[in-house]
């Protein structure tokens, strides 16, 4: 598979600064960095992006996230590896970015609404990733390279 295009973000003036902007605020919900990071690895495995499967990982891991837990994501209903909280931001995830598949899998009472507004924030942020990366077919391998560099 070759790279289709550049990603918007690279080449449209403001496109990067506005997603880590975006990204940035939905930080701001006080989840711990572990959710975010599962969260993001999950949209990321729905959507089929290589690039944020891989980067998000990668970055999981070097911040000291366990194999298991890593491995463990895609079938996250049977692991015994995550909090009712992670489960909850995982369901939230999942629903969040197969819209029309399930109504109201989160209850309320799980996250207060900083919380749960930063989550939300925090998905709609790696779909629009993930979005760009699949459609413009973004190679792990590239952004890797590019980003540790």
């Amino acid at each position: 598979m070759n790279t289709r295009m550049n990603n918007p973000v690279l080449t449209l003036p403001g496109a990067m600064d506005a997603l880590a902007a975006l990204g940035a605020a939905g930080t701001q919900g006080g989840l711990p960095k572990a959710t975010i990071d599962l969260v993001h690895l999950r949209a990321s495995q729905i959507n089929g992006c290589s690039v944020c499967v891989d980067m998000h990982s990668r970055g999981a891991k070097q911040a000291g996230e366990s194999d298991e837990r890593l491995f463990s994501v895609a079938a996250w209903r049977d692991a015994p590896y995550f909090s009712q909280a992670e489960r909850a931001a995982l369901a939230l995830t999942e629903a969040v970015t197969r819209l029309s598949d399930e109504a109201d899998p989160v209850p309320d009472e799980v996250f207060d609404e900083a919380a749960l507004g930063g989550l939300l924030l925090q998905i709609a942020t790696i779909n629009v990733w993930n979005r760009l990366n699949v459609a413009t077919r973004q190679m792990s391998g590239e952004w890797t390279a590019r980003w540790a560099g």
